[in-house]
């Protein structure tokens, strides 16, 4: 019973209260563009070949940007689409090369899940990859060492986007609500992953059409990460 606890008690040191320290004291990441007028929409778990490019279509109808946080070996299947959303302005992130959590990665097979995305979408778009966010929001007592060369982007606001009853009925008020200058929202355009429903990316795409539709009347306006920090020719913002 003793050795269980002990275990018990490395494994919390390791995942879960760094984990908490990081986002509640908010170090080393972005949650929120303080100095930005705009909004962020972030798109994690893709790309997927039928919801991504359906996304990229909608983004580009209401002249909208993005940033993606792809999975690498989703990557190296659909090259394409990385491609396409560098060439529209939109900016691609590393969220692990298989969408694993960090609670369970050494420090080098975290190295791994990065330098192989890294280059997963290097190899697409020929250029620096400056950001990351971790499957889940999960980090582990090493991961902003590990990670340091990257800016890591959380969220402001999320929705539960991946379950289909939330895309039906909560996801477009709650998308409403989250207006406030500088936010960063959270969606997903691949139901693929444990925990989400398969065809919620279809029903986060009907009600996203009609928020961008609603904020264009409005005079919303949103931008990708790198235009974020180009803007401000900063490292991090907060």
């Amino acid at each position: 019973m003793a050795i269980i606890s002990f275990i018990m008690f490395l494994f919390i040191l390791y995942t879960i209260i760094p984990t908490v320290l990081i986002r509640t004291r908010k170090i080393g990441i972005t949650k929120r563009l303080m100095e930005q007028k705009a909004l962020a929409l972030t798109f994690d778990d893709g790309p997927d070949p039928v919801y991504t490019i359906q996304l990229l279509d909608l983004l580009k109808t209401y002249g909208a940007k993005a940033t993606f946080f792809v999975v690498g070996h989703k990557v190296q299947r659909h090259p394409e689409i990385i491609k396409r959303m560098h060439e529209e302005g939109h900016t691609v992130g590393i969220h692990h090369y298989n969408h694993v959590s960090s609670w369970i990665l050494t420090p080098s097979a975290l190295r791994k899940q990065l330098k192989l995305t890294e280059q997963a979408i290097h190899d697409c778009i020929k250029e620096e990859v400056s950001f990351y966010r971790p499957p889940w929001g999960h980090f582990n007592i090493f991961t902003l060492l590990v990670s340091k060369k990257y800016n890591v982007i959380m969220w402001s606001d999320i929705f539960s986007d991946w379950k289909v009853r939330a895309c039906k009925t909560t996801l477009l008020n709650r998308l409403r609500t989250a207006t406030r200058p500088g936010s960063i929202l959270l969606l997903h355009d691949s139901g693929e992953t444990f925990g989400a429903d398969q065809e919620a990316p279809r029903y986060m795409i009907e009600k996203l059409e009609i928020f961008l539709k609603e904020s264009k009347k409005s005079g919303s306006v949103f931008i990708s990460m790198e235009e974020a920090y180009e803007d401000h020719n900063l490292k991090r913002i907060i």
